[in-house]
């Protein structure tokens, strides 16, 4: 997919990704097009879904999330029900705010945040250890944060 994008699409895109409230004027300014050809190239990203969404960063902190925690969750078997039931169980989950089914000792990993450890081991009981097929559980809980990115990287050149 990447070769279909063009240089002024990957101008949009590190724009848009550093400041997702400019106006399409200011976007069209930065990337050198009229605004009409910036408002279609921004029409058909978002149309062939590589802008993913339209959102706002918070501070986890500012809204109370003091814990940040990683979590290797491994199933007792990797049976399709157990599966199926796990994943939807997490979705459903919004401290939850990233979950991956992984290789190596763990089978999925899960980034969650959480105000504090009464309300970890809350969620632990109440959301992950009743599900059926978990077998282990391990957490890590992030003593700071080294890096923080949500922006994929862009070639421009």
């Amino acid at each position: 997919m990447s070769e279909t994008l063009d240089r002024y699409d990957r101008l949009i895109l590190k724009t848009l990704q550093e400041d997702g409230r400019i106006s399409n004027q200011q976007l069209a300014d930065q990337v050198g097009l009229s605004t009409a050809a910036c408002w279609r190239r921004v029409k058909a990203l978002d149309e062939r879904g590589i802008l993913k969404k339209h959102t706002t960063l918070i501070s986890p902190e500012a809204m109370g999330y003091d814990l940040c925690v990683l979590i290797m969750v491994t199933l007792i078997r990797h049976q399709q029900d157990h599966t199926k039931e796990f994943e939807a169980a997490v979705k459903a989950c919004p401290e939850v705010l990233q979950c991956y089914a992984v290789t190596g000792d763990a089978d999925y990993v899960l980034r969650v945040i959480i105000p504090n450890m009464a309300a970890y081991d809350t969620f632990l009981n109440e959301n992950i250890f009743t599900l059926p097929g978990v077998n282990q559980v391990k957490s890590n809980f992030a003593l700071r944060e080294v890096k923080y990115e949500t922006a994929i990287p862009v070639d421009t050149v």
